[in-house]
C-alpha cells in the first residue's frame, strides 16, 4: 500500500547491492590475484592474472545490472517473509541470466576471456553479502514494526462488508504498517466528522473500498481528503476481470485504469526482443552448413524454388511472409483441397500423417526440423520470437470463430513453444493446443522462454512429433 516509500526502499536497496558488489568483486580479484603471492614456496606463475584493470568490463556488467535481475526474478519482494532458500533460488536465476549476458560478449564482442576463478570466488562472496544484508534489512523492519515506527493511521470508508474484504485482502506485513482509526459507512458519511477524523489523529491515507457502491456516492468525501490534501487510495475491484490485469495510466492528463491480458511492455520484454535478435543472429551463422545442405538436398529431390514462403498471422492477426525450407511439392496449396477429409485436427487447423505432398528429403528436413531454420530470418525482422505460438497461416486465423482462441494472436508468435515441446502432432485438439498457448502467454516471464528454449533442444534432436 505505501508504493511510494516501498519504491524509495527498493531504490535505495539496489544502490547498496551495487555497491557492496563492487567490493565484492574487488576483493574476489584481490584474492586471487594474491594467490602466487601466498605459495611462495611454490611455483605458482602459471596461475598469475592480469591486473584489475582488464576486469573492468566485467564489473561493468555485473555491479549495475545485478540489482536489475534481482528486481526482476523478485529478490526485493516481500523482505520480510522471504526464506534463505527463496533467496538462493532467485540469486540462480539472476546467475543464469548475466551469465548469458557474459558468454555473449566474449564470443560476439571478442572482449577477452578473464581469468573464471574470479566469477566463482565472487560469486560465493557476492551471494553471502546480499543473504547478509537482506538478513540485516529483515531485522531493521522487524524493529520499526514493533517500535510502531512504521505504523500511519487510516481511514477506510466504504460498504461494513467491502472494508472488512478489503482490509483482510491486504497482506500481513503491510497491515502491520496501518494503524486503522476510523471506519465510515459511504452512505452515511458526514463529511465534517471525517474531516474531524482526519485533524484529530493526522490521518495520511484513507482507503475507499468501492465494489458495491455508486461513484457519486464517493465523490464528497474524495472532495474532503482532495481539500485536505490527504493521500486516496481506491480499491479498483469493482470490475471483476479472471484473466486482464490492472494498471493505472494517465492519457491526455485524465486518469485510466487499463486491464491487460497480455505481457506489459516492460525491460524484461526488451530484453527478450533483444536476445532474440542477437540468438538469431548468432545460430544463423552457426547453422550455416545446414542451410547449405539444405539446400542442395531441395536442388537434388524436388523441382521447384529451395525456400517456401506463406502468409501467416503475427501479432494481433497481422499477415507476415513467413519463411521455411521447401519440404513439400510445389502445388502442395492446391492438392490440400483434395486432403480435407483425412484432417486429423479439430478446429481450423490442417494436418494429417504420411502426407503425401512431402518429398523424401523433405521428410527428413522436418525429422531434424532443419526445415525450421529460416524463421531465424523472421525473428532478425522482428516478425517472430523464438519462443511464442506457433503462427498459423493468415487462411486458417480467418476461420478461428472463438475470441477466447485469438487471445493466442495478442503475443508475438515464435518458432517454438509448450506445444513444441509438449505434444507437437501427437496433440490433434485445436482447443488444448490453444490452451497450452494461453498458458504460456498467462505466465510468461523470461525464465519460462529459458526453460523452454532448453527443453526444445532434446524435442529437436529426437525429432518427436515431427513428420
Amino acid at each position: 500500500m505505501l508504493a511510494r516509500k516501498e519504491e524509495i526502499s527498493l531504490q535505495l536497496n539496489q544502490i547498496v547491492d551495487s555497491f557492496l558488489l563492487a567490493i565484492a568483486f574487488w576483493f574476489s580479484w584481490w584474492l586471487r590475484y594474491n594467490l602466487p603471492e601466498w605459495g611462495a614456496n611454490f611455483d605458482l606463475s602459471i596461475y598469475s592474472i592480469q591486473e584489475f584493470s582488464y576486469f573492468l568490463w566485467v564489473m561493468a556488467i555485473l555491479v549495475p545490472f545485478t540489482p536489475l535481475v534481482l528486481e526482476y526474478v523478485g529478490f526485493y519482494h516481500d523482505p520480510l517473509q522471504k526464506r534463505v532458500r527463496d533467496s538462493l533460488r532467485q540469486m540462480g536465476q539472476a546467475v543464469i541470466y548475466l551469465g548469458v549476458v557474459i558468454g555473449a560478449a566474449v564470443i560476439f564482442v571478442k572482449v577477452e576471456n578473464q581469468s573464471r576463478a574470479v566469477l566463482l570466488i565472487f560469486g560465493a562472496i557476492a551471494a553471502a553479502v546480499l543473504l547478509l544484508r537482506e538478513r540485516a534489512y529483515q531485522a531493521f523492519l522487524r524493529y520499526q514494526l514493533r517500535t510502531g515506527q512504521l505504523s500511519q493511521p487510516v481511514v477506510l470508508i466504504g460498504l461494513p462488508e467491502d472494508m472488512e474484504t478489503a482490509f483482510n485482502a491486504i497482506p500481513m506485513e503491510q497491515r502491520m504498517e496501518m494503524d486503522v482509526v476510523a471506519r465510515f459507512d459511504v452512505r452515511e458519511t458526514d463529511r465534517e466528522k471525517l474531516v474531524d477524523v482526519l485533524h484529530d489523529h493526522s490521518v495520511s491515507r484513507v482507503i475507499f473500498a468501492a465494489e458495491h457502491i455508486h461513484f457519486n456516492e464517493v465523490a464528497d468525501a474524495l472532495a474532503a481528503c482532495e481539500a485536505e490534501g490527504v493521500e486516496v487510495w481506491v480499491a479498483a475491484d469493482f470490475f471483476q476481470t479472471s484473466i486482464a490485469r490492472p494498471n493505472f495510466q494517465v492519457v491526455g492528463g485524465k486518469p485510466m485504469l487499463v486491464f491487460r491480458s497480455t505481457p506489459e511492455v516492460s525491460w524484461a520484454l526488451l530484453l527478450k526482443n533483444f536476445f532474440d535478435r542477437l540468438a538469431a543472429l548468432a545460430l544463423i551463422m552457426v547453422t550455416s552448413p545446414l542451410w547449405l545442405f539444405a539446400t542442395i538436398g531441395i536442388r537434388m529431390s524436388s523441382k521447384g524454388p529451395v525456400m517456401f514462403s506463406q502468409e501467416r498471422g503475427g501479432l494481433y492477426g497481422r499477415s507476415f511472409t513467413m519463411l521455411k525450407f521447401r519440404t513439400m511439392v510445389v502445388d502442395a496449396e492446391d492438392k490440400q483441397r483434395e486432403l480435407e477429409e483425412e484432417n486429423q485436427m479439430s478446429g481450423p487447423v490442417f494436418k494429417i500423417d504420411d502426407d503425401p505432398r512431402i518429398f523424401p528429403f523433405g521428410k527428413f528436413l522436418r525429422r531434424t526440423s532443419i526445415d525450421e531454420l529460416p524463421q531465424l530470418i523472421n525473428v532478425l525482422l522482428g516478425h517472430m520470437s523464438l519462443v511464442g505460438p506457433r503462427p498459423l497461416p493468415s487462411y486458417e486465423v480467418a476461420k478461428i470463430e472463438q475470441s477466447s482462441q485469438r487471445r493466442r494472436l495478442s503475443v508475438k508468435p515464435g518458432i517454438t513453444c509448450l506445444w513444441q515441446i509438449g505434444g507437437r502432432n501427437r496433440i490433434t485438439d485445436f482447443d488444448e493446443w490453444v490452451a497450452l498457448d494461453l498458458e504460456y502467454i498467462d505466465n510468461w516471464s523470461l525464465w519460462l522462454d529459458t526453460k523452454i528454449l532448453l527443453k526444445t533442444v532434446p524435442v529437436v534432436l529426437r525429432g518427436s512429433g515431427a513428420h
